[in-house]
């Protein structure tokens, strides 16, 4: 039995001999889900699994009516089950996959909302100020601050979704030494979020942000509930022959940009659903069947034409790290690429099954350099082409400088490591922020010379 939490649900997969009969359901109070499995035996100690951050809190197991086994799982919190079975494939055998739902949550919290942010922090300065005026004895209405409105936020970030591919039970390509694949792109997952994070007018989504598994069309609405002005999934290549290198990025094919928009229109649900990410308020709901494919067909040529011009400028930053596999974009009918407002790429990081590419895929500088390369090209298309309302336009509109970006230091930075992370030389580094040394203090700003 292996277990995987994740925000929004957790997995629990069974591992069989043979192809099973299996009942699942619930029971209140208190709560809990049964699971019989007909013709049974147990090979697994329920006590080692790791409950932590599930909705489980107990596993229990016991025989039933002689030869079926009943695995009872004691819940802390609601739950929608749902069940499948799977058949062997090159790593596992048969399967019995469990999740468990969670109502009303989502795989990611929302990006912060600066207007909250500001309400929040003018109400922790009220109550501070009243507790202040108690205990001073002092009438805590006469002395509280006076909190004027929130005002509209005129600078919003622009939100990047980071996609570490597979998770959980799918490990991806397993190179030779057995690296796998879904742990070397989450580490680079949480590297390219963390470039992205201190970026200024930037902010990451982590679509996953630990070891489980969401699915493929989960992942793209994801990214459109946090309006995400840009998808970019993270893997490493994979063949059945070591020879095979090189890095690759890869935009929706142009088949495939056709059969979403078909499947969009065939689909209920998506037909009253906005397009346009951030800023879209287009409702397909009151257009006839033509106007709709229209709107769709102009739509998805515009995602595609940034996802193109944007893969362009990452790839050419990934050639001064890595050798190309292909030296243009390639285009394919990924699925996680299918999103019909919001330009995706998908980056292979190079190939695991290639030993050598295996070992840097490991390297933590590396994938420093992979994921510097790769922000470097979304970077520099936002500020080309900033969204309105976004920090970046309001700097192009009152005459700021867009050549430079700000940086801001965290723990553990160095000053040479801040140079090479964003491929710019020390001496450069020094000269914009008028240093005459290497000290640098946690907290400080640094001006980041354009590449």
């Amino acid at each position: 039995m292996r277990l995987w939490a994740a925000p929004d649900h957790s997995r629990l997969v069974f591992d069989l001999s043979a192809p099973v009969s299996a009942s699942v359901f619930t029971l209140d109070n208190p709560s809990r889900l049964v699971i019989d499995l007909a013709d049974t035996q147990l090979d697994s100690d329920p006590a080692s699994i790791d409950l932590d951050g599930s909705a489980i809190s107990e596993v229990r197991t016991g025989v039933r009516e002689g030869d079926d086994l009943r695995v009872v799982l004691e819940l802390d919190r609601a739950v929608e089950p749902r069940h499948f079975a799977l058949s062997p494939n090159d790593q596992y055998g048969d399967r019995l996959v469990v999740d468990l739902e969670y109502p009303g949550e989502s795989a990611v919290e929302d990006p912060i909302d600066p207007i909250e942010s500001m309400i929040r922090e003018q109400e922790i300065a009220a109550e501070r100020a009243r507790t202040v005026a108690v205990a001073e004895g002092l009438d805590p209405v006469e002395t509280a601050p006076t909190v004027t409105e929130a005002q509209p936020h005129p600078k919003r970030d622009i939100i990047i979704a980071v996609d570490a591919g597979h998770g959980g039970e799918d490990p991806g390509a397993t190179g030779p030494s057995g690296t796998r694949e879904k742990d070397v792109v989450l580490e680079m997952a949480d590297r390219l979020a963390r470039m992205i994070n201190q970026t200024a007018g930037f902010r990451a989504v982590m679509i996953r942000d630990g070891d489980y598994y969401v699915g493929l069309r989960q992942r793209t609405l994801i990214a459109r509930e946090q309006k995400a002005d840009f998808f970019v999934s993270i893997h490493a290549d994979a063949f059945n022959s070591p020879r095979p290198h090189g890095s690759s990025v890869f935009a929706l094919s142009q088949s495939g940009a056709t059969s979403e928009t078909a499947k969009w229109l065939a689909t209920s649900e998506n037909r009253s659903d906005l397009i346009g990410g951030v800023d879209g308020s287009l409702s397909l709901d009151d257009k006839d069947q033509v106007l709709r494919g229209v709107l769709l067909d102009l739509t998805m040529t515009a995602t595609l034409n940034d996802s193109l011009t944007i893969g362009g400028a990452v790839l050419d930053r990934i050639g001064r790290v890595n050798d190309l596999h292909k030296p243009r974009v390639e285009q394919a009918g990924f699925v996680v690429l299918k999103s019909p407002d919001i330009p995706s790429l998908l980056v292979e990081t190079g190939f695991i099954s290639n030993p050598d590419e295996e070992r840097r895929l490991r390297d933590g500088g590396y994938q420093e350099r992979m994921m510097s390369a790769v922000f470097g090209g979304v970077r520099a298309h936002f500020e080309q082409n900033p969204p309105p309302a976004s920090l970046l336009a309001w700097n192009r509109d009152h005459g700021r400088e867009t050549d430079s970006n700000e940086y801001r230091i965290q723990p553990g930075d160095t000053l040479s490591g801040i140079a090479s992370q964003h491929g710019v030389s020390l001496g450069q580094l020094r000269q914009v922020n008028e240093l005459s040394g290497d000290v640098i203090r946690v907290g400080q700003v640094l001006r980041i010379p354009s590449t």
